[in-house]
């Protein structure tokens, strides 16, 4: 497949802060790309940069085939972009905010009202054209958000964080529109702090003070060796009065990582330590614990890769 986004060591610096920090990576047509990280990681910048909005101080770039530097507007042509806030106006209609955005978006009078009809029939929002866009509930804003952003056929979308804030049955019809459109050919660019919503990206990117530490399919991302170092085990515990047995096992040497999910604990320890982990929550009067080995999780690996980095900058 072509490479919708092309960058390498793309570089962004303000002052004497480097906001993102020789960031390589491809995304290929069709892709659902998820991009994670900590508020302040740089995921904005680097996304800025990406739509052609920000100029890098060092490094390349593509997208769309376009130079992000020198081709700019016709990056801007070929994109589209859902903000986490719905730039919508409260005080018009769907249509009106249709009307507004094909305007905006340049596409010739004779073919708005064909656009328009098609991104409505896209996002089953018909029901709702002559409702005030602030009179709409949130799942049915960011479904108006969504049609704004396609109604000049992009082929190259940027969500930012498209599902914070809505009910869980708006975030899986969204995420099963996505699937839709990227089925058509249409590349998705999605910022997420929601694990199952990564779950469902075809490749992921997590970035962590400037620099991107990991990129590949979920799977891949999984099967690091720094996510399940060589001689130690995953285990789900389910155990009674699971918050005190997870401070119970904190303190045991063998012991690496220990959280809870859920109604369970997923423990990282020394590889073999099932007859000691059933011995020492026995001996803390935690009797019926039921364990099982487990693979990692993408929250395993993105708060193991955290604590990682983190550990190597207070090192630095």
């Amino acid at each position: 497949m072509d490479s919708v986004i092309q960058v390498k060591d793309l570089t962004r610096r303000f002052g004497k802060m480097t906001a993102v920090d020789k960031v390589s990576m491809e995304v290929e047509e069709g892709d659902i790309f998820g991009f994670l990280g900590p508020n302040g990681s740089g995921k904005t910048t680097l996304i800025r940069m990406l739509c052609g909005l920000l100029h890098p101080s060092s490094g390349s770039g593509t997208v769309l085939g376009h130079d992000i530097v020198k081709e700019t507007e016709a990056i801007k042509r070929g994109i589209g972009y859902m903000s986490q806030q719905f730039s919508l106006y409260a005080d018009l209609s769907v249509m009106e905010n249709l009307r507004f955005y094909a305007g905006i978006y340049g596409i010739p009078r004779n073919e708005r009202k064909d656009r328009i009809e098609s991104v409505i029939d896209i996002v089953g929002i018909g029901d709702f054209r002559k409702l005030l866009a602030g009179n709409l509930s949130g799942g049915w804003k960011q479904r108006l958000a969504l049609a704004c952003a396609l109604v000049h056929q992009p082929k190259l979308m940027f969500l930012d964080e498209p599902t914070a804030g809505i009910d869980p049955v708006a975030r899986r019809d969204l995420w099963n529109l996505l699937f839709d459109l990227a089925g058509q050919g249409v590349t998705f660019f999605v910022t997420t702090h929601y694990m199952d919503e990564a779950e469902r990206c075809s490749h992921l990117g997590y970035i962590y003070y400037a620099k991107l530490i990991v990129y590949g399919t979920p799977n891949e991302l999984k099967a690091l060796p720094d996510v399940t170092p060589e001689g130690t085990a995953r285990y789900e515990i389910r155990v009674p009065r699971v918050a005190m047995a997870m401070r119970h096992l904190s303190d045991m040497p063998y012991v690496q990582d220990v959280t809870i999910f859920g109604d369970a604990l997923h423990v990282l320890t020394e590889e073999g330590a099932e007859r000691f982990l059933l011995r020492d929550l026995g001996q803390g009067d935690f009797d019926g614990a039921e364990i099982r080995s487990i693979p990692a999780t993408l929250e395993d690996v993105f708060v193991t890769l955290t604590h990682k980095r983190a550990k190597e900058r207070a090192r630095a």
